[in-house]
């Protein structure tokens, strides 16, 4: 399949970021998903509805919920109104490719759930050259998503003097900066840590050029750690605090929210409920397919082997199925950051993990149902391309 080292009992490579593997083989990721067995969950329930009681009724709103619409984020939210019986405002960060499914899915939660929403869409002309800057520098063209969608939330709690925030999964359910041993705060270390890719929006900033300045980067930055501690803001994962099972919740918002799943490219049939909210996920995927020799169906099958839900020959097969396909919203971020092809497959592969080798894949994969409605948003203007792109080969 190739030459990375995979856990012996899931299927996760050694270029998985925060990875390690034990004397038996078996990696950091499966060795935290084992902990959640020694958990003393009863505990962690009575505490999270101790924080619901504390903050009931004190404000115009109990709580903010970061939401996407996607299954975590709607699980999140269902919780939090139906369980705890808290008054949640709704705050959402716009990436800018919101899919039309997940639209209508947001519309009837909402309108269910009887709840206020704020939705923030930044500047498209700064999203651009956010997307092309952070590919060129990380590999990752998200990170104004990445950015955007942990630090405004944070700044609508200071705004609106909502002390609580509930998040959606853990982060130790997918990687090993964090573990169940305790509760995980979603913190400016940890949007250090997890979230910006390493670069601060003032990095960036200087980075862009001219034409922008600190208050157009504001909705990337964390908020001042004296303006949340004034307000004694707690800003935790739902997760920490309930087992984390997305096959299961996604069930229950399905039936009782009328939630519907949808193809995502390079994702398996009985995924339908995985990262239906952008339809940039196929090109993110392909990425990282090409940096690190695997991509999503790697991830999710790894997460049923740890759950007895899937053998590992099965999931390999699925993985040799699914992973590494042309995704065709690659066309459309070439579109948007002024790329062709060659100067993408360029950038992607100066990336690369070390033991991944040749992972340019020719194989188209399968088109979406609902491609032919995705946003043709405006392109990149070529001369911010190739200044961009110039600048960014003089450095390596």
């Amino acid at each position: 399949m190739d030459n990375l080292l995979r856990c012996s009992k899931c299927l996760l490579p050694e270029s998985h970021e925060t990875i390690t593997f034990d004397n038996f083989g078996v990696c950091s990721v499966c060795r935290n998903a084992e902990m959640k067995e020694g958990v003393h969950w009863d505990a962690r329930k009575r505490e999270l509805f101790v924080i619901a009681d504390e903050n009931r009724g004190k404000n115009t709103y109990d709580c903010i919920v970061p939401f996407s619409g996607g299954k975590d984020s709607v699980w999140t939210l269902y919780y939090v109104v139906t369980q705890l019986k808290l008054k949640p405002l709704v705050v959402s960060f716009d990436h800018g490719f919101y899919r039309p499914n997940l639209i209508k899915n947001r519309e009837i939660v909402l309108k269910r759930l009887g709840v206020d929403s704020l939705i923030f869409t930044p500047n498209w002309k700064l999203v651009q050259k956010l997307m092309l800057q952070s590919f060129l520098e990380k590999g990752d063209f998200c990170w104004h998503c990445h950015t955007g969608i942990f630090s405004y939330p944070m700044w609508v709690a200071i705004e609106k003097r909502i002390p609580l925030i509930f998040w959606g999964e853990p982060s130790s359910e997918y990687t090993s900066y964090y573990d169940y041993s305790e509760i995980e705060k979603v913190d400016e270390d940890r949007f250090n840590r997890l979230v910006n890719l390493g670069m601060s929006a003032e990095d960036m900033l200087q980075r862009l050029g001219a034409g922008f300045n600190h208050g157009d980067l504001a909705p990337f930055t964390y908020p001042p750690s004296q303006e949340l501690k004034k307000l004694g803001i707690k800003s935790v994962p739902l997760g920490s605090f309930i087992p984390w099972d997305v096959r299961e919740q996604t069930k229950v918002i399905m039936k009782e929210l009328d939630w519907k799943g949808d193809f995502v490219e390079g994702v398996p049939a009985g995924y339908e409920y995985e990262k239906i909210e952008c339809y940039m996920q196929g090109v993110r995927d392909y990425i990282k397919f090409i940096k690190r020799g695997y991509a999503r169906t790697t991830h999710l099958t790894s997460i049923d082997i740890r759950n007895n839900r899937m053998n590992r020959e099965t999931g390999l097969e699925l993985v040799r199925q699914y992973e590494g396909k042309r995704p065709f919203a690659l066309d459309l971020f070439l579109e948007y950051t002024g790329l062709n092809e060659e100067e993408f497959h360029e950038i992607a592969l100066s990336h690369k993990f070390d033991s991944v080798t040749n992972r340019v894949n020719v194989q188209i994969g399968l088109k979406p149902p609902d491609f032919d409605q995705w946003l043709r948003h405006p392109a990149m203007p070529n001369q911010v391309k190739v200044q961009a792109l110039s600048d960014w080969r003089k450095e390596n």
